[in-house]
């Protein structure tokens, strides 16, 4: 695949640049939003989008992969305005997030009538619009892989062959269900090289991360800023996965919400207190460079690796 999808549309794979592979820039409750949307002051969660994107491309950030989906208030005319103004290449994407069931529509219907919705937004349009998705989105967290999200799983893979574009999933390495991820996967027959385990970095368990490499597939290590493992355990266990040689398998991100509605200010600030989209630049990168990384593996993680996962190489 020489092309990607973004909000504005194709752009070639060797024109993305520097990118952030796991960032919000909206993400609220789709039942909240649609019925009591006098909640939301639309304009101040548009404002903090465009200054969080346009703080990134003073670092030099040129593109940000947005994996909002279905169940977390996916907006791709929202995407499409930020990246208008910003000049920021956004990639959205097409799937569905979920810890246990899946909207009824879905559960009364098979696996291949989803897989056919989520080619739909890939090759003719997501909401109506003409904006198509760049990559597929699941997730499974402490819960487990439910019957429902087996389901997703599935037809996540059968898009993901039919179309060629790449798989992020939400991953919850605490009960090792980025390996029971890729079981579904290899089931299915996906491409190694089309998949990234996301959130693996929220481990330190190296045994587990390294499972999960040699199977092939990427990693995020793309929770900076976030628990559940604290920064200092986060950067250890990078550095020794760049001391093992696998630069070219790792994405580096902050899972970042420009706006998310789950929580108040208040509490986003209380848990999260050194959350910034700006972090992973300004001070993780930077620490990195200081304890040994080399300039090629940190141009690998920002700027090689997600080129090689849109091409599934």
């Amino acid at each position: 695949m020489g092309f990607v999808n973004t909000v504005l549309g194709k752009v070639k794979v060797e024109d993305l640049g520097c990118t952030l592979v796991h960032e919000h820039l909206l993400l609220r409750s789709e039942t909240v939003a649609i019925q009591f949307p006098h909640l939301y002051d639309e304009e101040e969660i548009y404002q903090k989008a465009v200054k969080g994107v346009q703080a990134v491309k003073a670092q030099g950030v040129k593109t940000i992969c947005d994996p909002t989906v279905v169940g977390m208030g996916r907006d791709v005319r929202f995407l499409e305005k930020v990246s208008q103004e910003t000049g920021v290449q956004i990639i959205t994407a097409t799937g569905i997030y979920s810890f246990t069931e899946i909207p009824m529509h879905f559960q009364n219907r098979d696996i291949d009538y989803m897989t056919d919705a989520f080619i739909y937004d890939i090759e003719v349009g997501i909401q109506n619009t003409p904006i198509k998705a760049g990559f597929l989105k699941c997730a499974a967290d402490a819960p487990g892989i439910t019957p429902d999200l087996d389901k997703v799983f599935r037809a996540i893979a059968r898009a993901q062959k039919h179309t060629g574009v790449p798989i992020m999933t939400h991953s919850h390495p605490a009960s090792g269900n980025g390996l029971k991820q890729l079981e579904i996967f290899k089931e299915e027959g996906v491409n190694p090289n089309s998949i990234m385990i996301g959130h693996t970095g929220d481990s330190d368990d190296l045994d587990y991360i390294k499972q999960i490499l040699d199977s092939g597939v990427y990693i995020g290590a793309d929770r900076f800023g976030q628990p559940p493992l604290e920064y200092e355990k986060r950067h250890s266990t990078l550095l020794e996965l760049l001391n093992q040689g696998y630069a070219n398998r790792i994405f580096l991100s902050q899972d970042y919400c420009c706006n998310i509605d789950w929580y108040t200010d208040e509490q986003v600030n209380q848990l999260v207190p050194n959350w910034s989209i700006e972090f992973l630049i300004d001070e993780v990168i930077p620490k990195l460079r200081k304890e040994g990384a080399t300039e090629e593996q940190i141009h690998t993680m920002m700027y090689e690796n997600v080129q090689n996962w849109f091409q599934g190489k």
